[in-house]
């Protein structure tokens, strides 16, 4: 049977990742702060400077030395190249979208918002501070969380004192407002 009539794919096709509408909400601005901003030019850098030309200088041997259909550094090396080039387009797309917001900068700095640190105390009485920033910096095992997450958006403009109800898997959670400060966790306002 003909591949124009099934799903199967050789591998070569060029699936993209998934872009800003995906994981921001319609119309909405891809907030990030400038340590995320620099953390992904940084890898654009590191992908365009480091990573591409050794792949590319492997690829040319492996295309020298003859038949390259069944050349496993050549095949290699082509889809690397393919996962690189994909990555950088990613990132450029998404510096360019970008639009930087620096919590230092920020005024109203007894409420909660974009950039924020806060330390709340859940409904079991288990106290957590995550930081709330952009979508492309989230890592929730370091306690950032994206500004588009439930918790994010229930926290949003809330002051030390506040309980705020979010929406958890099993259901409406309330949770109360310890402290919020601007910069790293742990820092002082």
């Amino acid at each position: 049977m003909s591949k124009a009539f099934t799903k199967e794919s050789d591998g070569d096709d060029e699936d993209e990742l998934p872009d800003a509408a995906d994981s921001l909400p319609k119309g909405a601005k891809n907030y990030i702060t400038p340590e995320g901003h620099a953390r992904l030019e940084h890898e654009l850098h590191q992908l365009s400077s480091v990573e591409r030309p050794k792949i590319v200088d492997v690829v040319s041997w492996a295309a020298g030395n003859g038949d390259r259909s069944e050349n496993g550094d050549y095949i290699y090396g082509k889809k690397k190249l393919r996962e690189i080039d994909r990555r950088m387009r990613f990132l450029m797309k998404r510096l360019e979208r970008a639009e930087v917001v620096d919590p230092a900068r920020q005024s109203g700095l007894d409420k909660v918002y974009f950039g924020a640190t806060v330390t709340y105390e859940d409904s079991k009485g288990e106290e957590r501070t995550v930081r709330i920033v952009g979508v492309d910096e989230a890592r929730q095992d370091e306690g950032d969380i994206s500004w588009v997450s439930p918790i994010a958006r229930a926290l949003h403009k809330a002051e030390e004192g506040d309980v705020v109800k979010v929406r958890t898997p099993g259901g409406i959670e309330e949770i109360e407002v310890v402290e919020v400060s601007y910069g790293k966790p742990g820092a002082k306002r």
